[in-house]
């Protein structure tokens, strides 16, 4: 015993718990599975879907892009779209960029 132990208690290793080993494992798969679920899986299906209505495009749809342009499909490209935003205007954009699909006449009818 020290003079510094007077002060200072020592410190001594704490007791196992007991049935640490699969009660601690429980938790950790609980909220993988939890996020997989809530996050995960959601953001794979949005994914998927927005996959199939870029391959669905076809020369004269009515789009609007995620930066909030709307125009007509003039040209489609591997990786570029053509979109007439007016009357002889336009613009290429991104495939990926396109948001939405409108349907027919409405962007004559705004």
């Amino acid at each position: 015993m020290t003079l510094l132990d007077f002060f200072i208690a020592p410190a001594h290793a704490a007791p196992a718990a007991p049935g640490g080993g699969m009660g601690t494992l429980l938790f950790p798969i609980a909220l993988i599975a939890i996020m997989y679920f809530l996050m995960i899986r959601p953001q794979m299906k949005r994914a998927k879907e927005h996959k199939a209505l870029l391959e669905k495009l076809a020369r004269g749809d009515e789009v609007i892009t995620n930066g909030g342009i709307a125009g007509t499909i003039n040209e489609i490209g591997d990786n570029f779209i053509v979109l007439e935003v007016a009357e002889n205007v336009r613009i290429r954009v991104q495939k990926g960029s396109i948001g939405n699909v409108l349907p027919k006449g409405t962007l004559k009818s705004a």
